[in-house]
């Protein structure tokens, strides 16, 4: 007990210390951590062997992480991302291995080992930039969102790595080293029991055939979305019987724990499997409980993480070579960087969000540390170079948060020079609040204020939030689907949501997101067609307005009454069509599936015709009734 107290105090004081001096210097809390790890490790010697058994205890925090993470998506969000998860993952390892490698083959190494070097570095860290991102409320920027896409297919990607390192050793003859590495190769060394670990997991399937190894995958697959699916209810319910926090608490570590050990058990990551976890139970009434008994020990063990990445730092090893390793840490992430510098160009992210995905994610990551264990086990690694590239891993992780600083830097000059501003700081809120103020939600706006009614406006594009400034009307400047910036404009507090973006996907999220924030809410919806009125209606506007139909039948009233209809039977016309074809649209909207398109569902055609001819006859019927109501002879 004594020989656990004395460091659990070293490292939790160190925290306590490092962590808010650098939140007050504005460095974030992962630097914090890291320069604790440093300073109780290389600096003042007060940790030592240790360091390596908690960083592989500290290793779980990533697993919560994703689990957390997953928790707060949705299965419809995953899929919606998965060309970025594929494409832009995707690329992103390809590449940077490629690249990496044909660096280090130029250099002279023999290309398995230039090639396991460039799959040590290609991964970025889960850890520091998930939670610098989510520290810094920039996870659902598209550069936040990007950024997650790739980190998560690196997750995926871990396990065809981990399968492809024995077969560079056998391809160049090398002999598996004995166990564990070298003494000198222990600048930084991750844990070795780590991917002793992993290999023993994949023995467990290494000896079924590939359709076996394959039907095992999906079982665990599938027995966690069933766990998640129709396990949790009962379990919850039976635990709130005894009406014990604690166990709340216990079981939420247990699902973590078991889906992760199920997933080392078939050789998965088990990052992507508790991620996957969360993903399923997002959707369930007890998304916000799992989510606050996971969330202190997130924390506690990440910044555990952290701390043990700084302490494990071999200084000895880098000032016999500074220029060399710092050198090649400075050129990897330089590597990395222009990868992802010329992906954003690829898949379109612009302006900050860019500068966010390259710098964010153009260093070595925690995989690295286990990658290079494995690879030194195999033989693939020889001649010392363990160390150097456990150094020049752990080196790029410290330099990460200096990067986030940079891109606030950047960040900042771009929206002095007016370029992809940040969104202002709303210190206004009322009871009715406009989401887009182009011509529909001017002439709104315009005629609230008019009536008396105070609104919040927010709108993405600044030149029209200027405009509307210069002739007196007060608007804030921000994305109105980012759940922080309707937190902050009062949208737990409001009466009413005016949905007038002219993004109609853009307009369906939002409408989803504020009926889920606020069941009471009245969300006035605009639409551009038919079949976006229907998807509003599923996401659960109470009125919605096509943008065209309303001058439409104004436009339809001239025409009448230019053909002979007197100006009163022409505005009774508009009237009737108006209400005969807003109860046609709730009745198609029954029948309307978003999985098939309009014209080849056949219910939805036959309705749609059969209404058309109910339409006729309720007009002509409804004008022929109101010239008799009119007429004192027919009467």
């Amino acid at each position: 007990m004594e020989g656990f107290l004395i460091p659990a105090a070293v490292y939790l004081g160190a925290a306590v210390i490092a962590v808010p001096i650098a939140a007050r210097l504005g460095m974030g809390s992962v630097l914090g951590y890291l320069l604790a790890g440093v300073a109780i490790g290389p600096l003042l010697g007060l940790v030592g062997s240790e360091t390596e058994t908690l960083q592989e205890i500290a290793e779980f925090g990533v697993v919560l992480m994703l689990f957390v993470i997953g928790l707060e998506l949705e299965p419809r969000s995953l899929w919606e991302m998965r060309d970025r998860l594929l494409g832009l993952g995707g690329l992103q390892v390809t590449l940077t291995i490629g690249t990496i490698s044909a660096g280090g083959y130029a250099l002279g190494l023999p290309w398995e080992t230039a090639l396991a070097v460039g799959m040590v570095l290609a991964l970025s860290s889960t850890a520091i930039v998930l939670q610098t991102l989510t520290e810094k409320r920039l996870l659902r920027t598209a550069g936040g969102k990007a950024s997650f896409s790739v980190l998560l297919m690196q997750d995926i990607a871990v396990i065809p790595l981990l399968a492809l390192l024995p077969l560079l050793a056998l391809r160049s003859g090398a002999v598996p080293a004995e166990a564990g590495l070298r003494e000198g190769e222990k600048a930084v060394k991750s844990s070795g029991e780590a991917a002793e670990a992993a290999e023993r997991a994949m023995s467990l399937i290494d000896s079924l055939p590939a359709w076996g190894v394959a039907l095992v995958t999906l079982l665990a697959v599938v027995l966690v979305i069933v766990f998640g699916i129709f396990a949790t209810r009962p379990i919850f319910r039976f635990l709130n019987m005894a009406r014990l926090r604690e166990l709340y608490v216990a079981f939420a570590l247990l699902t973590v724990v078991g889906i992760a050990s199920l997933m080392l058990i078939v050789g998965l990551s088990p990052a992507l499997g508790t991620f996957l976890a969360g993903l399923v139970l997002a959707n369930t009434e007890f998304r916000h409980e799992l989510e606050s008994d996971i969330e202190p020990f997130k924390g506690l063990f990440l910044g555990l993480f952290f701390i043990t990445v700084g302490a494990g730092i071999n200084f000895g090893v880098f000032f016999g070579e500074p220029l060399r390793i710092l050198g090649l840490t400075l050129a990897l992430m330089a590597i990395k960087g222009l990868v992802l510098f010329v992906l954003a160009l690829v898949f379109r992210i612009r302006g900050r969000d860019r500068w966010l995905f390259t710098l964010g994610l153009a260093q070595a990551g925690e995989f690295g540390f286990v990658l290079v264990s494995f690879a030194t086990q195999q033989g693939v690694l020889r001649d010392g170079m363990s160390e150097v590239l456990l150094l020049v891993v752990a080196l790029s992780m410290l330099l990460t948060p200096l990067f986030f600083i940079l891109y606030e830097w950047v960040s900042t000059r771009m929206a002095e020079a007016g370029e992809d501003a940040a969104a202002d700081e709303i210190d206004e809120t009322s009871k009715i609040i406009i989401a887009g103020v182009g011509r529909f939600g001017q002439v709104i706006n315009r005629m609230l204020q008019g009536s008396g009614f105070q609104t919040t406006v927010l709108d993405h594009d600044l030149k029209t939030i200027q405009l509307m400034r210069s002739f007196g009307f007060k608007g804030f400047f921000g994305d109105p689907t980012r759940p922080e910036l309707l937190k902050a404009a009062g949208l737990a507090e409001a009466n009413v949501l005016v949905v007038a973006l002219d993004d109609p996907k853009a307009a369906t999220q939002l409408v989803q997101y504020a009926r889920r924030i606020h069941p009471e809410l009245h969300i006035v919806a605009r639409a551009r067609d038919r079949v976006h009125v229907y998807e509003l209606f599923r996401a659960g506007a109470d009125d919605i307005v096509r943008e065209m139909f309303d001058s439409s039948l104004r436009a339809g009233r001239y025409v009448l009454e230019r053909m002979g209809m007197s100006d009163y039977e022409a505005r009774e016309t508009a009237r009737a069509f108006y209400r005969i074809d807003r109860g046609a649209l709730r009745e198609l909207a029954e029948l309307w599936d978003p999985k098939i398109p309009v014209a080849q569902n056949q219910a939805y055609v036959e309705r749609a015709r059969a209404l058309k001819k109910e339409l006729e006859t309720a007009l002509v019927t409804e004008r022929n009734d109101k010239r008799r109501s009119d007429d004192p002879e027919e009467g």
